[in-house]
């Protein structure tokens, strides 16, 4: 499997009239899970995410290509 960097938000079920709606519900979804948070409690809400988001993907090609992505211009 390939690391996909094209648009790939989705919700079982429901139609969206932009293709970029998908996107904006995740990162809503994303900002109301760090509210109320501390900077510490933020990080690890992000470190756990991290961990249970690669332990579904499952493939370390794609995770590792994933980790050179990340990093670069760091």
């Amino acid at each position: 499997m390939a690391l996909n960097l094209n648009p790939n938000f989705y919700e079982i079920g429901k139609r969206y009239f932009r293709s970029f709606s998908p996107g904006d519900d995740f990162y809503e979804a994303l900002i109301e899970t760090h509210n109320d948070l501390t900077e510490e409690q933020s990080a690890l809400v992000n470190a756990k995410l991290i961990l249970l988001l690669s332990n579904h993907i499952g493939d370390i090609t794609v995770l590792r290509e994933a980790m050179q992505l990340a990093r670069q211009g760091i």
